[in-house]
């Protein structure tokens, strides 16, 4: 009973952003659907058709897995002998915790966790995650770019209103990258304007002078690891195309499931780039909001943006399906299997407590 009230107090945070999620995934759902029955609903989405939707997981199974080939190749680069299947482990550990947290920051934390109970060094993983964030955040950026410009008529038609979030997305996501390359260039400089603007808040009494050093300890940790990133990055350039390859189709994969879903519907008349194109857009949208999953607002934007694409009559049934694929489906995946992995780790770790009071008596 202790066990499960210390656990349960560890992981207070989490639980509350699952309850969030599901609250807000549920007063999104009453909104929308207002004044339809749940016959109607299941009506409509029974109108699909279930061999793409069955591509549609294999898809979203494909972008999780592509992560984890990522993470084996590296692996295999420092000459870590580490099974697949723990790579799968660690990329639906992150999905997970990044879907749960703010801006997705929960994530990559929790992979280097699996990583270093596995016996993986944290010098490793820390580079691993590292060279993943600016890959994925970059393609996500050119890719946003080019087809913003290529298909611009096409997306300023159906983003309409919401364009001013767009562009709030766009400026987010390309800042986070200015500001990722600079760390990247200039780590020293960068270093130092963090512990200035920390010195400077704690003058302020904006920081509190007990924790001064545990955010002077961090900035530093974090730009001795962009030094040692940026370090490999150079030496393995073709590493680093190889990874950017994958990323690329990581990113397609997630973004193809609502091209599958406007097959499903047997729907004609808009090309796949174009479906492309709009849930790009959503995703720049929507993906630096301090919110775990975004939920809600993605619902909202995908209806904004596909009313016409899907039809008004199936837009939202639309939205159920490919919102339901790529990340309510996942997540209940990928929180069964952090929660396995959870309880293999106690299991080895009341093992080992074991061992050692025997060993010590």
């Amino acid at each position: 009973m202790i066990k499960v009230k210390e656990i349960l107090k560890k992981n207070i945070k989490y639980i509350l952003n699952v309850v969030f999620i599901a609250l807000i995934g549920w007063l999104t759902l009453r909104i929308l659907f207002y004044g339809q029955e749940p016959s109607e609903i299941i009506s409509e989405l029974k109108k699909a058709d279930k061999i793409w939707l069955e591509v549609g997981v294999l898809l979203v199974l494909f972008f999780v897995s592509s992560e984890s080939v990522i993470i084996k190749y590296m692996l295999f680069l420092f000459k870590e002998q580490i099974p697949f299947r723990r790579c799968l482990k660690y990329s639906f550990v992150g999905f997970f915790f990044g879907c749960i947290t703010p801006s997705s920051s929960g994530g990559q934390p929790a992979q280097m966790y699996y990583m270093k109970k596995d016996g993986i060094k944290i010098g490793y993983s820390s580079l691993i995650m590292l060279v993943i964030t600016i890959v994925y955040k970059a393609v996500q950026v050119i890719l946003g770019v080019a087809l913003f410009i290529i298909k611009y008529s096409f997306v300023k038609e159906h983003v309409g209103k919401l364009m001013w979030l767009l562009l709030v997305g766009f400026g987010i996501n390309i800042a986070y990258v200015l500001l990722l390359v600079f760390v990247c260039i200039k780590p020293l400089w960068a270093r130092k304007i963090g512990i200035k603007a920390v010195n400077r808040l704690t003058c302020w009494k904006i920081v509190k002078e007990k924790t001064n050093e545990k955010f002077v300890n961090k900035i530093t940790r974090v730009c001795d690891n962009y030094i040692q990133g940026t370090e490999y990055m150079r030496q393995n350039i073709y590493s680093v195309i190889n990874i950017t390859i994958i990323t690329f189709a990581q990113r397609m994969f997630l973004l193809a499931v609502t091209w599958i879903v406007y097959k499903a519907f047997r729907l004609s008349g808009v090309g796949f780039w174009e479906i492309i194109a709009i849930q790009t857009m959503i995703g720049i949208s929507v993906e630096m909001l301090p919110l775990p999953g975004a939920a809600g607002v993605t619902e909202g934007c995908f209806i904004g943006m596909f009313e016409t694409v899907f039809t008004p009559a199936l837009v939202k049934s639309a939205m159920l399906l490919s919102r339901g694929l790529s990340f309510y489906v996942l997540l209940l995946i990928s929180g069964a299997v952090t929660l396995f992995a959870h309880f293999l780790n106690f299991r080895k770790d009341k093992k080992n407590t074991d061992i050692n009071v025997l060993n010590n008596t």
